[in-house]
């Protein structure tokens, strides 16, 4: 049968069972008078789209754009999946589920996102949403607050900070007594030659948990200019390196941490490539552990020299900066 319209008044059932056994009826929206109108239950599959796209069944619902040639109008819808609550201020936490401690469910996206978090800037990060967006980042989640957050200062992409003083690039400070970006805090001491310079490194931002309280953590120093990555690795021995740690590192340089999780493992490097790092081990199909890897970044570097301030410097320090000497130099 072939119809051009079809109104369904009440609740559409697409609803199969074998020849002389009776279909088992959707208990989420009921049936017959009890059933709640407007709602559509498939025991099937749905594809929504173009059926060119999806030449194979893959999963209980399958989306695509409208195929342009066969239904031009339907084509022209800007987005694919469209997914709208009541006016504001009515969202809540639970409008988008996907899994529950009851149904838990896998993920894999291989795609750009843009999250925009429209009240970011009035709201206290947990540190479960902290470690989320981290996440996200890692994953190349592109995170647009769509809020510009003020705190008697103004950040510009970590460019530009002003707190009664002025940060270029993060190396030249004038007219400040304390230089706040990102909530990173330089602490000073005068040396024997009068000129000022960083004991500690700090970082000290609000704290996460507790109300009137604030967090102070260093950085780590080592004689090397390092850099790092870590993660974890499940059911998969291949660790990415980052592209752009080509020509920024000595790649004769990298270590690698490996923590096996859940079990005894004899986990070791098998190879470190330019763009990867292949561990083996006793259980490659079934490998879980956390990594981490690091690597000294490319040119000299030297830590202990005769001087007294460091104008003597026995290198060239055109890639160099110490914080008290070069910028943020206090009267």
């Amino acid at each position: 049968m072939e119809v051009s319209d079809v109104h369904i008044g009440k609740q559409l059932q697409v609803n199969f069972s074998p020849q002389g056994v009776a279909p088992v009826p959707c208990a989420a929206y009921l049936t017959g008078a009890a059933a709640i109108p407007g709602t559509g239950y498939f025991n099937g599959s749905v594809l929504v789209g173009s059926s060119a796209l999806f030449p194979l069944h893959t999963a209980s619902l399958q989306v695509t754009r409208p195929d342009p040639v066969t239904n031009p109008l339907a084509f022209k819808a800007p987005s694919i999946v469209h997914i709208r609550g009541l006016p504001p201020p009515a969202s809540t936490p639970i409008d988008v589920i996907v899994g529950d401690p009851a149904g838990p469910v896998g993920m894999t996206m291989a795609t750009t996102i843009v999250l925009e978090i429209n009240t970011v800037s009035k709201k206290t990060l947990s540190p479960l949403e902290i470690d989320i967006i981290a996440l996200m980042k890692k994953l190349g989640v592109k995170i647009d607050t769509g809020a510009k957050a003020e705190t008697g200062a103004k950040s510009f992409a970590g460019a530009e900070a002003r707190a009664g003083a002025k940060a270029h690039a993060g190396v030249t400070v004038t007219a400040g007594s304390n230089i706040t970006a990102a909530n990173a805090t330089a602490l000073v001491v005068t040396d024997k030659g009068g000129n000022v310079l960083a004991a500690k490194k700090n970082f000290d931002i609000k704290h996460p948990s507790k109300e009137g309280w604030r967090l102070r953590h260093a950085c780590v120093e080592g004689p090397e200019a390092a850099v790092y990555i870590r993660g974890r690795l499940k059911e998969n021995n291949v660790i990415e390196l980052p592209e752009y740690w080509k020509g920024l590192i000595n790649y004769d340089t990298i270590s690698v941490n490996l923590t096996p999780f859940g079990r005894k493992d004899d986990l070791y490097v098998k190879d470190i490539q330019e763009d990867r790092i292949i561990v083996a081990g006793n259980h490659l199909s079934n490998v879980n552990c956390f990594y981490q890897v690091w690597a000294d970044r490319l040119g000299e570097f030297v830590v202990e020299y005769e001087g007294e301030s460091p104008a003597d410097y026995p290198i060239d320090q055109s890639d160099h900066s110490v914080a008290g000497y070069h910028y943020d130099v206090r009267n």
